[in-house]
């Protein structure tokens, strides 16, 4: 009974959104906005109100509904951004991401896209100048990068390449990771003598690792193409550290599950594109730059100032140093808005004139707001 009772959740689920896209049809006809907030938190309430009655506590089924509407906000807003293109009923997209099946580049990929396109193609490369390049060659639409994650901070290889290459970003995934030890079946935790994973994930579960002092930790190109190896060698001292569904994939058991140091653990993916895309004004927004300073005192703080006089708010800072100028460092900056609001625009005219370089990435949807 259980089963068929999810199996009707499961049914309701998709009627409503075969609802949403009927809705989202007739905003795009009378263009209206994606978003009604008054209307959702209407709904939340009605919902908490009618949960005890049900025997259900209310902070639950709001926690539930939350998710639901913020599914149903990404498809409308993403449906929206597609017709600004024209792209509406667009039938298949080719990816690339760094690793092979299975691995979360891989998820996210599915995930940003599944909904909107009838066939995703996602290819996978070893190394992300290999996947960055392929977009710039033609041999995909787009590639989606891991940016930043949580636990082990920026990923600056994909820095350095959005800043090297002709890219433009076009949209951003947050993935909630969850790092496991992969192994063949029979094998116990105490067995293991080799883990193999990526850089970021061993960084990621370093606490975890640091309780097997017996264990050699190797890096490896990728999560998943670390557990395919574990699979394919069939070694019982060995094992991966890569997600669930690697592991289903490539036929290995769960022998240690959420191993990473925070429990609350996402990386953020970037979608990039050789060709700018139309971002619509009426979705939340977010504008990401790159930019390296004049050389003059407090150079950077004026910089900083310029936003905070048109209350426009910084979501990331972060610095590298800039290749071939000893001593001089790149600034990535993430603000929110458009970068056709009039706020906006005013303050990126001042900016350019208190930098030596400005680079701007995009202005994309921003859908992590939960």
């Amino acid at each position: 009974r259980i089963d068929a009772a999810d199996q009707r959740i499961l049914l309701a689920l998709g009627e409503r959104h075969r609802l949403i896209r009927d809705v989202i049809q007739g905003k795009l006809e009378r263009g209206e906005p994606v978003r009604d907030v008054s209307r959702e938190e209407a709904l939340l309430q009605k919902l908490r109100e009618q949960a005890p009655a049900l025997g259900l506590d209310p902070w639950f089924v709001e926690q539930i509904f939350r998710e639901i509407l913020s599914g149903s906000v990404r498809y409308q807003g993403r449906a929206l951004l597609d017709h600004d293109n024209e792209e509406d009923g667009r039938q298949r997209i080719r990816v690339a991401f760094q690793g092979t099946d299975g691995a979360y580049s891989h998820q996210a990929a599915l995930r940003h896209f599944h909904a909107r396109v009838a066939q995703v193609d996602c290819m996978g490369y070893t190394r992300f100048v290999e996947a960055a390049q392929a977009v710039i060659d033609g041999h995909v639409d787009v590639a989606i990068l891991p940016i930043e994650n949580t636990t082990a901070g920026s990923i600056n290889d994909t820095y350095d390449l959005l800043n090297e290459k002709p890219l433009h970003i076009l949209g951003e995934e947050v993935l909630p990771v969850h790092h496991c030890l992969l192994a063949p079946a029979g094998v116990e935790v105490e067995n293991v003598r080799r883990i193999l994973s990526h850089p970021q994930a061993i960084a990621q579960c370093s606490q975890f690792l640091g309780s097997l002092p017996r264990c050699q930790v190797v890096s490896y190109f990728d999560t998943a193409m670390a557990a395919r190896k574990v699979a394919e060698d069939g070694d019982l001292s060995q094992a991966a550290i890569a997600g669930a569904w690697a592991g289903e994939r490539y036929g290995l058991q769960i022998i240690a599950r959420d191993i990473a140091n925070q429990a609350e653990n996402f990386t953020r993916f970037v979608v990039v594109a050789s060709e700018p895309r139309r971002c619509p004004k009426d979705i939340p927004a977010k504008t990401s730059m790159i930019f390296a300073t004049i050389d003059e005192k407090g150079a950077l703080l004026q910089c900083l100032n310029i936003l905070g006089d048109q209350g426009i708010n910084m979501t990331k800072l972060e610095s590298r140093p800039r290749l071939g100028h000893p001593w001089q460092s790149l600034f990535y900056l993430d603000i929110e808005g458009h970068r056709e609001e009039p706020r906006i625009e005013d303050a990126l005219e001042r900016f350019g004139r208190k930098t030596q370089y400005l680079k701007i990435l995009g202005t994309y949807p921003k859908w992590f707001d939960h």
